[in-house]
């Protein structure tokens, strides 16, 4: 068996961040500084990322985020990997650590009760539960627990809109879940202000889930954002759910078409992945800008001019030296 010297880490924290611009730079370049890849964002109201980087360097990087008092509580899902799950660094700020139109709502004032992944096991099959997926329909149609409500999204920022749709649960138990557990702090907050209340959420997400409780009962695979796209979860009673884009045989192989016009996140057995060069439709397939697929239907993001060592200001000697006595 191949040693796996490298780690995946997935994370986020809740924390008023003063000045954002100020120490996304920072952060930035301890990442390079310490062969950090991923993507991280950078926001008045905390951070999240998905990095990876050799076990060593991981330690580093997590020692580093737990020293600010600010980040303290953050806790790392960490998963073992044979190389970098990602080609570049890039560090972000954006106005919120998960695009959501929530804005208005603080996770640290309010939001549902935390299910540690062995109280969600126990709670999920309850009679008067609603297990509620919060995530986009590309995620949910890959996989998702056994018996849980998924909604007709295609971004997170699209739930306030569909809770509407749920009016007739306010008086269940309602359990959300995502992939780790970021999205459920806005959404259950969300629940909570539209008058739902009994509202949890599974901590740490389904990737927790997976690791602390065998995955039982999630069906099929989970989506993640990184070059390994799609992750395997269950361990007690695993099964495919999604179909072949293409030709519609059971397939838990995910990709990205090949157009980067479309973009589509989509399941597609080898076979058809190979015959359609990565490409959703035979449109996409004809497109001018096709991207040359190797088999696996991931793809670098666009980094629309993005350097990462663009505007890093080091320290000179002098202030190192000063900071030092």
């Amino acid at each position: 068996m191949e040693e796996k010297n490298y780690q995946i880490l997935l994370y986020y924290c809740y924390a008023r961040i003063e000045n954002p611009e100020e120490y996304r730079e920072q952060h930035h370049l301890f990442c390079v500084d310490n062969n950090i890849r991923g993507r991280i964002i950078i926001s008045d109201e905390g951070l999240n990322g998905t990095v990876s980087g050799l076990k060593e360097d991981c330690e580093k990087y997590m020692a580093y985020i737990h020293a600010d008092p600010r980040f303290a509580k953050t806790e790392f899902k960490i998963d073992s990997h044979d190389k970098h799950a990602f080609t570049k660094i890039h560090v972000r700020y954006k106005p919120e650590i998960v695009h959501s139109a929530l804005r208005h709502l603080d996770p640290n004032v309010r939001t549902g009760k935390h299910l540690d992944p062995e109280e969600f096991k126990k709670l999920k099959d309850q009679e008067d539960v609603v297990i509620l997926d919060v995530r986009s329909n590309y995620e949910h149609e890959l996989g998702r627990f056994k018996n849980a409500l998924t909604l007709d999204i295609d971004n997170f920022r699209d739930f306030p809109e569909k809770v509407k749709e749920l009016e007739h649960l306010k008086n269940k138990k309602v359990l959300t879940y995502c992939t780790g557990g970021i999205k459920c702090e806005k959404a259950s907050a969300f629940l909570l202000e539209q008058g739902f209340e009994d509202v949890y959420q599974l901590h740490g997400g389904i990737i927790k889930y997976g690791m602390e409780a065998g995955g039982e009962d999630f069906e099929g695979k989970c989506y993640v954002f990184d070059n390994r796209i799609a992750v395997d979860v269950n361990k007690v009673n695993p099964k495919v759910i999604s179909t072949c884009h293409v030709c519609g045989t059971h397939s838990d192989r995910m990709v990205n078409c090949a157009n980067p016009s479309c973009n589509a996140h989509i399941p597609m057995c080898e076979e058809c992945g190979w015959k359609m060069e990565g490409a959703c439709s035979d449109e996409c397939k004809d497109h001018p800008e096709k991207r040359v697929y190797d088999g696996t239907g991931y793809y670098q993001k666009n980094t629309n001019g993005y350097n990462p060592y663009k505007g890093l200001k080091r320290p000179s000697s002098k202030e190192t030296s000063k900071a030092s006595t």
